[in-house]
């Protein structure tokens, strides 16, 4: 299947408030047709509120959606309807939502979320049955089914479900059978190879659950209409395990029907921009599980509670920039109104996004369904299962605690890859390592990789201590300083000091003992007495396989944004990867880089100024044999530039001044 896509998916998503009343339902196709071309789907919510609803609810509003869409369909966009809450989301509303006997969401203590359901449920299986039988009946283009399907994060509960319901499912399926109390017991504590085989077991038990969920609704909606396109709005899924294509096959059904994807994550205003890249990087986690089968990726920009001074147009733009960078293939923009009120504030917001339709079209005519290449952050499926791994209660743990770790590696420049196949160099944080197989770990130790100290004495204990070339003697929490060594990966910067201020912001050092011949120090520590307190902290070590393994033990992930130490991560990282780097940002700048590799020789970057300064002078170093490249800015105007010189296998580009928080196109061909 080819990887190009033409131009970008692009949607508008209605609340109810702005649907469902004659006046309100004309002034938004008006808004629409005001600005034409800024959509090319209006997709309506069946509900303003989160739990799901009464049958003869639905029924009321599927009825009315069925008058509404073709009046859309008659404008020329293609229409659907996004059902918000098939199992539901969080206590809300309760007195005017779905209530019965249902079993409602239950955690691993016994509490309940009275505003979801256990999907498992025999009698919630019959109410989601009549209800996406209710929503085919009304004749979309399209359904979506929203991401209240999930097992994590339905308040006031962390995340279930643990019914009797589920419990006896898992007897059946591990052959054991546990009571809630015995079951946390067993998930935590007791030999380490036991709890991660029972971890495993129950990830698989909810990969199963959403599955049968899914295949409900399959053969519900394709029963009522066959090949009707299904849509699943998705966020990072650990703990459901993460199985993105095989529920995309089973949307799909026996006959293939078009499947769509919405993933998305919580960025909601512009207090903390560097929330737009860390969602960036959610999605394109979500989107690198996904078969190429699956074209219209469109992510969710979400501006809840809608408050247009709370997030700009420039910011909802680019933002929908930023996850095409990341995988997408187009943007669901759920950004009006959640009243029923008049819609003039939201007029500049929906024309500046008609503006940079253009430059989405060209975002996703470049990149098409290719994937990014450079530093992976070793998440996979399983990552969950090795949460608190040693000791503590997996329920505790963090799911994304070992995706999101190189934040900051990520915002000095270095390309970000988001599937292992598509890594340079693999950035391992924590007990990750644990959920990993051998043969996983002996790929990423055969080539390049970045561990910190937790993560390397989890390798170690693991038994790879031959191959990654230090062990950790000890922890030292206070008063200590990284001084880079002469080593020539720092260069001129040797005898430049960082310090982490452990006294402020709690981050243990690692004193790190060679374990092999050949390891190579990098910074040794000091502390404020000028007394050393390791001759290592950070070194480097080329193994047996030939991979090459840099192990940092001080402030691994923090703190890098100096000039000397982010000039000796982007050497490191080069050094890592055997300068198979696609390329990278070799200039003193905040700025995150997606690169694209397509089969034709282009080299496709995506670059974006993450700094509230003007980027002037940003230069990129890329692999490629071509002389110039093409830039491309946010308005689709070009400018060609030619390489300024060589640095071994890259050609230097000197980019045109980049405004804040702008995005560049640049494609060497």
């Amino acid at each position: 299947m080819s990887h190009t896509v033409s131009r970008a998916f692009i949607s508008f998503r209605i609340g109810t408030p702005l649907w469902m009343p004659e006046e309100r339902f004309r002034e938004t196709l008006s808004l629409l047709e005001e600005h034409r071309g800024v959509t090319d789907e209006v997709t309506f919510f069946t509900s303003e509120t989160h739990p799901p609803l009464p049958l003869p609810v639905i029924e009321e509003r599927a009825a009315l959606l069925a008058r509404r869409m073709p009046e859309v369909r008659r404008l020329g966009y293609r229409t659907g309807i996004n059902v918000l809450s098939t199992v539901g989301h969080h206590n809300e509303n309760l007195p005017n939502s779905l209530s019965g006997n249902y079993t409602p969401m239950t955690d691993i203590d016994g509490s309940v979320c009275r505003g979801s359901f256990c999907p498992n449920d025999e009698r919630l299986r019959e109410y989601i049955r009549r209800l996406y039988e209710l929503v085919a009946m009304a004749e979309p283009d399209y359904l979506w089914i929203d991401d209240d399907v999930r097992l994590w994060g339905h308040m006031p509960i962390r995340c279930g479900c643990f019914c009797d319901t589920c419990l006896a499912l898992f007897a059946q399926e591990s052959g054991t059978r546990y009571t809630r109390d015995s079951l946390r017991q067993a998930l935590g504590s007791g030999p380490l190879e036991g709890k991660l085989a029972l971890r495993r077991a129950w990830l698989q038990h909810n990969r199963e659950t959403m599955a049968r969920l899914f295949r409900l609704i399959e053969e519900t909606v394709h029963r009522v209409k066959p090949g009707l396109p299904l849509g699943f709005m998705t966020g990072e899924r650990y703990f459901e395990g993460y199985d993105f294509d095989a529920w995309a096959a089973i949307l799909a059904g026996p006959e293939g029907a078009e499947v769509l994807w919405r993933p998305g994550g919580g960025f909601y205003s512009d207090e903390a921009l560097a929330g737009l890249i860390g969602k960036a990087h959610d999605i394109g986690r979500q989107v690198s599980l996904l078969p190429e089968s699956v074209r219209c990726i469109e992510s969710e920009i979400e501006n809840f509670p809608y408050q247009r001074l709370k997030k700009s147009a420039r910011t909802t733009a680019l933002e929908a920039a930023a996850h095409i960078a990341a995988g997408c293939t187009g943007a669901a923009f759920n950004v009006l109104s959640m009243y029923d009120e008049p819609l003039d504030e939201y007029r500049p917001l929906v024309a500046h996004l008609r503006e940079t339709r253009p430059f989405l079209d060209l975002l996703v005519r470049t990149f098409g369904r290719y994937q990014p290449v450079g530093l992976h952050t070793g998440w996979g499926k399983e990552t969950f299962a090795a949460g608190n791994a040693v000791q503590g209660d997996w329920f505790e743990s963090s799911p994304w605690s070992a995706s999101a770790h190189a934040a900051e590696v990520l915002e000095i420049g270095i390309p970000v890859a988001y599937s292992p196949g598509q890594a340079r160099v693999t950035a391992l944080s924590g007990e990750s390592a644990y959920a990993m197989t051998d043969e996983e770990i002996r790929r990423i130790l055969s080539g390049g990789a970045l561990l910190d100290a937790q993560a390397l004495e989890a390798l170690n204990a693991l038994g790879y201590e031959e191959l990654t070339g230090y062990r950790v003697e000890r922890f030292v929490h206070e008063d200590c300083i990284e001084v880079l060594t002469g080593h020539p990966l720092n260069g001129e910067f040797a005898g430049r000091r960082r310090d982490g201020r452990q006294s402020f912001w709690k981050c243990p050092a690692a004193v790190l003992v060679p374990t092999q011949e050949g390891a190579q120090a990098l910074a040794r520590m000091v502390d404020y007495g000028d007394r050393e307190v390791a001759a290592c902290c950070q070194g480097v070590f080329e193994n047996r396989l030939g991979g090459r393994v840099g192990v940092a033990g001080y402030y691994p992930w923090l703190f890098l944004q100096s000039l000397s130490k982010s000039t000796q991560v982007k050497r490191l990282l080069r050094w890592l990867s055997r300068e198979t780097l696609p390329g990278f940002v070799a200039t003193f700048h905040k700025a995150t880089l997606w690169l694209r590799e397509p089969e034709s020789g282009l080299l496709a970057a995506a670059v974006l100024n993450a700094s509230l300064d003007p980027a002037e002078g940003l230069t990129l170093l890329l692999r490629t044999p071509h002389e110039q490249a093409r830039v491309y800015d946010m308005q689709c105007r070009e400018t060609t530039i030619t390489a300024s010189g060589v640095d071994g296998p890259y050609r230097r580009f000197v980019l045109p001044p980049i405004g804040a928080w702008e995005m560049r196109i640049v494609v060497a061909q």
